[in-house]
């Protein structure tokens, strides 16, 4: 039995840095194509290539198509939704935003959502893992900076997509006991592909484009017809987007959300690794302690996990195989 926890907890932890690398990939790919693409587009594209792979991979080797029978239709809509203003408004924020900004502004959702499954979940987080947080959210303060250049408006839109994205995961371990990664996975494709396709034939012929503000502009640009390159770019994302999205889900559905939440801040890493590579966006001083302060959190909240050494998977069994 414990061995079975042990298992469920490195799956976990796995997918959660898995899905963490393929969103900050999706990240700078969406990034790179925010000057010249309507958001909506590109979302549309990048939902088609995900859903592809979803349905023409992922569920054939989980089981089949009869995973994609479900009794809480509503929950996977309400999913569904979440992830779509998670994504859409996080984007949003992206194209006004130098790379590492945006993400650490996001990064209070691991912080909100470790909160989420005290209230929740019923989850039980110790007063040291409950300081290690707070560490952690001074050190997004740090890099955010209040007050500075750094806050703008545009920087109010990670923080409703971190809001967003810990509700997202909440309904995730709730619907995880009843159903498999690849069915929660294609019931939110089809979500992200409603949505970008109603935005699409409200939006898509420019009539509401306006350049007051570059996450307004991003929103209701026209649709474009891609480059050769930008169209190779836009199939990255929705791979990207597809082995994400999948990853984290199952990481989620199988491991205590408070244990998997610290792993996302390796996107933050990352984050600032693609944004100095990339775009050539240098932290300056007060980012790197303030990403120091958020590594050192999480980490320490690793630390505890293995000294307490929970058996999660004793006390909470969940359905692996459905």
């Amino acid at each position: 039995m414990m061995q079975l926890t042990r298992s469920a907890t490195t799956i976990g932890v796995t997918c959660a840095a898995l899905a963490s690398t393929a969103f900050t990939l999706n990240d700078v790919g969406i990034k790179f194509l925010s000057g010249d693409y309507p958001l909506h587009q590109i979302v549309f594209v990048r939902t088609l290539v995900a859903l592809s792979l979803t349905v023409g991979l992922i569920i054939p080797l989980e089981g089949g198509f009869s995973l994609l029978k479900t009794q809480h239709l509503k929950m996977h809509l309400l999913r569904g939704l979440s992830v779509v203003i998670a994504n859409m408004v996080f984007f949003m924020g992206l194209a006004a935003l130098p790379l590492s900004e945006a993400t650490a502004i996001f990064f209070v959702s691991p912080l909100v959502i470790t909160a989420f499954s005290v209230l929740f979940l019923a989850e039980k987080v110790g007063l040291r893992r409950w300081m290690a947080v707070f560490a952690g959210l001074i050190g997004a303060l740090v890099i955010i900076r209040p007050g500075t250049d750094a806050f703008q408006v545009a920087a109010i839109l990670p923080a409703i997509a971190a809001v967003a994205y810990a509700s997202l995961h909440m309904m995730t371990r709730k619907i995880g006991r009843f159903e498999k990664a690849s069915t929660m996975a294609f019931y939110t494709h089809m979500t992200f592909l409603v949505v970008s396709a109603c935005v699409g034939l409200i939006a898509g012929d420019g009539a509401y484009a306006t350049a007051i503000h570059p996450s307004i502009e991003f929103l209701t640009r026209p649709w474009v017809m891609p480059s050769e390159r930008d169209l190779w770019v836009m199939l990255g994302v929705g791979l990207a987007s597809g082995t994400g999205g999948y990853f984290i889900t199952q990481a989620y559905r199988v491991c205590e959300a408070a244990l998997i939440a610290p792993f996302e801040y390796l996107a933050l890493v990352l984050a600032i690794f693609w944004g100095i590579t990339i775009f050539a966006e240098v932290p300056d001083f007060w980012a790197w302690t303030g990403i120091l302060l958020i590594l050192g959190s999480g980490l320490f909240v690793l630390w505890r996990e293995s000294v307490l050494k929970k058996r999660l998977a004793l006390e909470r069994p969940m359905p692996r195989n459905r």
